[in-house]
């Protein structure tokens, strides 16, 4: 079979699992021999989008450009992995639309779960008032109404969690059943 291009966006809140479950994701891909690239939000933000702050428009215009180069890396069949905040639907929307090969995964775990998880320390600065506009404390974060697929990391192993995307590819006919 031959590969088909799909961007496999995972969103959620900061400390959700979306790095760990997206890493694992691209191991197992990698192992299958997958032409693969993997888009992690903070690294774009270091690369491709330095210079924009957090406001909603600076916030949207990092995850256009992230879905631009993750749509032409879809088009050329290439199976891509974007693991992005993206607090706001519309723009997820926007891009899903663009992309068209696209698989929503909600990383989803409650805030306090996030928080007790805080690898960056990032809550703690935007408790203290260090950081302003920190999605899930002063920012809102518009969880998917309808993903294609729900992590629920604060319930379930991160091997469930990748099996549920990979069952998901399979049913979609991205990958080849095993």
């Amino acid at each position: 079979m031959e590969q088909r291009g799909v961007t496999l966006w995972f969103t959620g809140l900061s400390g959700a699992g979306k790095t760990t479950i997206s890493q694992a994701v691209a191991e197992q891909l990698k192992s299958r021999g997958c032409k693969l690239e993997v888009l992690d939000g903070d690294i774009v933000r270091q690369n491709l989008t330095k210079g924009l702050g957090f406001s909603k428009e600076d916030r949207d215009e990092n995850i256009r450009r992230i879905g631009f180069v993750a749509h032409i890396l879809t088009r050329n069949d290439v199976i891509v992995i974007v693991s992005a905040i993206s607090p706001y639907r519309e723009i997820r929307e926007e891009v899903r639309q663009r992309i068209g090969n696209f698989v929503e995964i909600f990383v989803n775990a409650p805030l306090e779960v996030c928080e007790g998880r805080d690898v960056k320390g990032l809550y703690k600065k935007a408790r203290s008032g260090e950081i302003k506009g920190f999605t899930g404390i002063d920012d809102p974060y518009e969880p998917p109404l309808n993903p294609d697929i729900e992590c629920r990391t604060d319930r379930e192993e991160l091997e469930e969690s990748v099996t549920k995307v990979f069952n998901k590819l399979e049913e979609l006919g991205y990958l080849p059943s095993k």
